[in-house]
């Protein structure tokens, strides 16, 4: 009798939440969805949903249902668009600027960061980091692109032998020597030894919250406990580490900077091997100030993290479709290197400026047609905390109401041929033809609106570094399997990055 009670009081809540949300089922009867049934929606289009059958679903879905959707699951209202004039109207709003809760699941590394924030932290986060990215500290950071790119090459001999290896482990490590080294002024040496604890839980946390990511329970840190719990003491203990790490970095650096403060040194100190200091993301942050106080070393230590997670993570995935396309398209790679020959030469010594990356315009139309196909980002998604009124001139004015959750597809827009004719080739050109839609928010890799990636110039000058250097010493053969396209926190690869590399006579 007592089991019969709980299933009733369980079934007379759940009616009335039902019940409740008429209101909101009418605000979206405009709009197009699968079948929901009673209670529990379409939980059925979701539970079984991973990384691996992600975009062939949601293609399918969009095939069947059109671009944009209202999906119920439970009592949860998400609307799926990969439509440009909705997306438009929701990125480029002012207002509606809070991250999706499945972004949550990176609140233990990032804490309240700039990517987790939102209103006034965020507002004044973004005001304080924009300037890192001012031309004259990314022409500083140039030097340690063209540097660890060296390494990079150099460390790519070993298999530029003509055999089938992936490329992604080797992209990740420069990477990664590149973000901490101009993110936090220190080297890791991911690329030079053999094991570095900051630079290990860094790659296993972020593949551990990748697949987190993609679950419908595990984003939950409650479920996640409950059912894993030794994996949630191993995410614990990497991200202990990797806060100890950081903290001990901003303690030296803040130790640095009040010594130069009290004897009044105006000369730049000297960095390890003797050269000028460059300015990084945590000198900027260490002079920064809020409220007429300064950062606190928790939230300093939040932003770092944050740069370290995304300036890792989705380059070296757009690295890495970035060298798999290259090598699957002779004709693009040849015009490449021309290019490449002719603004850098064939002198390895001679250190790439910032002035030689502007120059090569068809690399960056290589670069922008990689991250049109693969987007690292593929899915954006935000948490309406008032309601979003828009219009469609096919669903004509309409509101989408408070709570809702809406998931705008950005690889779905980049793969569409409304907005790109022939949308699964390989065409660099098309990018210095404008071959596009009318709207600027068809193409928009990096986001768009307020809350668009504030690192871009940073990561498209590191792309194009690497895969210049890359390419002017390798061949890249279309060795190994295809890439099959996965989506976690950022889009990855679930056959690895595969291709061959032999290296090119030299000139």
């Amino acid at each position: 009798m007592l089991l019969i009670a709980i299933v009733v009081l369980l079934l007379t809540v759940a009616s009335l939440c039902h019940w409740r949300q008429r209101g909101r089922r009418a605000a979206v009867a405009n709009l197009p969805g699968p079948y929901c049934f009673p209670l529990i929606g379409a939980l059925h289009r979701v539970i079984n949903l991973n990384p691996k059958n992600f975009l062939k679903r949601s293609h399918k879905y969009s095939i069947e249902l059109g671009h944009l959707q209202r999906v119920w699951v439970l009592n949860r209202l998400m609307i799926t668009s990969s439509d440009v004039e909705f997306n438009e109207q929701v990125l480029a709003s002012q207002e509606h600027l809070v991250k999706h809760q499945v972004y949550k699941v990176l609140g233990q590394w990032l804490g309240n960061g700039l990517l987790l924030s939102d209103g006034k932290v965020w507002y004044q986060r973004r005001k304080i980091i924009t300037p890192t990215f001012h031309f004259s500290i990314l022409e500083q950071f140039v030097e340690v692109f063209d540097l660890q790119s060296n390494l990079c090459v150099q460390r790519l001999e070993q298999r530029a032998n003509g055999e089938t290896f992936d490329v992604y482990p080797f992209v990740c490590l420069a990477a990664l020597d590149i973000i901490a080294e101009t993110a936090m002024g220190t080297k890791v040496n991911a690329q030079l030894a053999e094991s570095t604890p900051y630079a290990n839980a860094v790659t296993e946390c972020t593949a551990l919250m990748a697949w987190r990511f993609m679950s419908f329970y595990l984003q939950s840190e409650l479920l996640f406990t409950l059912t894993h719990p030794h994996l949630k003491l191993r995410q614990m203990q990497l991200i202990r580490t990797m806060h100890a790490f950081t903290t001990e970095v901003i303690k030296q650096r803040r130790q640095i900077l009040e010594g130069m403060q009290r004897v009044g040194a105006e000369q730049p100190l000297q960095n390890e091997v003797g050269g000028k200091r460059r300015m990084a993301l945590l000198d900027v942050l260490l002079q920064a100030s809020v409220d007429g106080r300064p950062l606190r070393d928790e939230e300093i230590r939040e932003e770092v993290d944050t740069f370290m997670f995304e300036g890792h993570d989705t380059t070296t995935s757009a690295l890495s479709f970035c060298l798999w396309c290259i090598s699957r398209n002779p004709q693009v790679q040849a015009k490449m290197l021309e290019e490449i020959l002719h603004v850098l030469g064939s002198d390895r010594s001679r250190a790439v400026t910032m002035r030689d990356l502007g120059e090569l315009k068809y690399v960056e139309c290589v670069i922008k047609e990689s991250l049109r196909i693969y987007p690292p980002v593929p899915l954006v998604g935000r948490k309406l905390q008032t309601d979003f009124k828009y219009t469609h001139s096919k669903f004509g004015a309409a509101v989408i109401p408070a709570g809702s959750e809406i998931l705008m597809g950005i690889i779905g827009m980049h793969n569409d041929e409304k907005n790109f004719p022939d949308p699964h080739l390989f065409k660099p050109e098309r990018h210095a033809n404008s071959e596009r839609s009318t709207s600027s928010f068809a193409y928009v890799p990096f986001s768009a609106g307020p809350r668009n990636c504030v690192g871009q110039k940073f990561a498209q000058l590191e792309m194009k570094m690497l895969l210049a250097k890359i390419v002017r010493e390798y061949e890249l053969l279309p060795l190994g399997e295809p890439v099959q396209a996965v989506v976690n926190i950022v889009l990855r690869s679930d056959t690895g990055f595969q291709m061959g590399m032999r290296r090119r006579s030299q000139p």
